[in-house]
């Protein structure tokens, strides 16, 4: 298998055509597609579906373009490091869903990588495209968050990917308000005390083989008459500081970022439905040090902040 053939399968799965990844790689359309076409030829597969709106990668595609983006991720740092003299950085990448817990554990974790060379990536996503990011880009490590109904079509998923999966905790979701809203007044909080007040979600909750309206549905249950989608937690949190009337769905938060904020948890009774994360990564992807290492300041906040 050619390197330089790989380059330009990864070039055309970028561009999306022969044509543009040509013009981006400054050698011939005719050159390229040839070059394609032998190395599909070198491998027994078929890399791209060609058609008149351009090349899709293939699921077989999907995979080989993954391993060769690493592969030449590699071969980068081998010719860095021996070129220039120049340490190889460490590297972490991991996609995680939006919670508290799991960000101050990153914020620990940062505190713990030494003085050698590092670089960092968090990526805060919904389920599919933690997944996507392992198959097909870069990262590492995931951590997936899903109702425990849900249990069966995740771990089919995993199965199916070849991923490793690690249950992280168990918990229910509390609710988080401003101390000064009319809702914390409540000794106790049920279902219909919701319904005049704000709910702030996220958007886009994610099973496989259901449909996105019928997880909505579940999801996002019709006890409020307003909801506004938030698709980062910088943004819920100014928004439960400074509007009274709003309140949000959360794994139990650390009690300091609450304090910032000026925010309060409590229960709902009526809330019964566990919710599970877990980390996963790639069957043949063996842990470094890094890894390690945010996965105790990981366990470390869970043990901390969710009971």
């Amino acid at each position: 298998m050619n390197i330089l053939h790989m380059k330009y399968a990864v070039e055309v799965a970028k561009a999306g055509s022969i044509n543009k990844a040509s013009e981006n790689l400054l050698i011939a359309q005719p050159n390229l597609s040839r070059s394609i076409k032998e190395l599909e030829a070198d491998l027994g597969i078929t890399i791209f579906d060609r058609s008149a709106k351009g090349m899709v990668l293939t699921a077989e595609g999907e995979r080989f373009v993954g391993h060769a983006k690493k592969i030449l991720a590699q071969i980068d740092e081998v010719e860095t490091m021996y070129k220039t003299g120049t340490p190889v950085k460490r590297q972490f990448s991991v996609c995680v869903p939006r919670a508290s817990y799991i960000s101050d554990a990153f914020a620990q974790f940062s505190k713990e990588i030494g003085d050698k060379p590092a670089e960092l990536f968090y990526k805060e996503t919904n389920s599919k495209r933690a997944i996507d990011n392992i198959l097909h880009s870069d990262y590492r490590l995931g951590i997936i968050r899903y109702a425990e109904n849900y249990d069966k079509y995740f771990k089919e998923v995993f199965k199916e990917k070849e991923l490793n999966f690690e249950l992280i905790t168990e918990f229910h979701y509390v609710l988080i308000m401003s101390g000064n809203c009319e809702l914390n007044k409540k000794e106790d909080i049920r279902y219909p005390d919701l319904r005049s007040f704000i709910e702030i979600a996220h958007a886009d909750p994610f099973v496989p083989s259901l449909a996105l309206s019928e997880v909505k549905k579940e999801e996002l249950p019709d006890n409020t008459d307003r909801r506004i989608f938030v698709f980062e937690r910088a943004s819920q949190f100014e928004l439960l500081s400074e509007n009274t009337e709003t309140f949000m769905w959360v794994s139990p938060p650390p009690e300091r970022l609450l304090e910032r904020y000026g925010l309060v948890q409590r229960e709902c009774k009526d809330n019964q439905k566990m919710y599970r994360d877990v980390l996963i990564y790639k069957k043949d992807y063996r842990l470094t040090e890094l890894d390690n290492l945010f996965i105790t300041a990981l366990c470390k906040s869970r043990r901390q902040y969710v009971k």
